[in-house]
């Protein structure tokens, strides 16, 4: 029962942190990577596909993308949903393939981008706190129906605020790092 809490907490802290790092992917560093693409969607036949699914995508120089569509149908729609999606860079088309071409990020950008990961590792520690939460709520109301110890909900309690202690390191590390290829020049 109290191994149950602490197994579903840890599993949800850790899908927190994948989330983060996913969302750390977003956020451009130094070397522009295909996953400043992942949110934006293409109209295909009246369904929203994701890029990667409409086309290969590839960095032959650091600052840019070139996108490869397998049907050439679809050009002008991957055209136009880059352009809505507002990434700071106009789609250059050219016999079959969009070139981006990314600007290099000037220091104030640089700092814009260390802040909204900031935010995102911020709401994440958030997150784990109200897991942590839910965990100690289960815990106490096991002990307040008598299923379990005094003993065992302190010993199990201190256990959920060693899981959150170690989550909340792994979020700083991972901004650390994210701030640090965002800083690099």
């Amino acid at each position: 029962m109290l191994e149950e809490i602490l197994k579903q907490t840890e599993e949800r802290m850790n899908k927190a942190l994948s989330f983060l790092q996913e969302e750390f992917k977003t956020i451009r560093a130094g070397k522009v990577t295909p996953a400043v693409l992942e949110k934006i969607t293409v109209n295909y036949f009246g369904s929203l596909l994701p890029i990667n699914q409409l086309a290969t995508i590839s960095t032959p120089e650091p600052r840019v993308l070139v996108i490869q569509p397998w049907d050439q149908s679809i050009l002008k729609e991957i055209e136009k949903a880059i352009l809505k999606a507002n990434l700071g860079v106009t789609p250059q088309v050219d016999r079959g393939i969009i070139r981006l071409v990314f600007p290099p990020l000037t220091e104030e950008r640089r700092k814009e981008f260390v802040k909204a990961a900031k935010k995102m590792a911020e709401d994440c520690r958030v997150e784990l706190r109200n897991h942590r939460r839910e965990a100690n709520e289960s815990i106490k109301e096991l002990k307040d129906q008598g299923k379990i110890s005094e003993d065992d909900r302190d010993r199990y309690l201190e256990k959920v605020q060693k899981l959150l202690d170690k989550y909340i390191e792994l979020v700083d590390l991972a901004l650390e790092k994210k701030e640090s290829s965002i800083m690099e020049v």
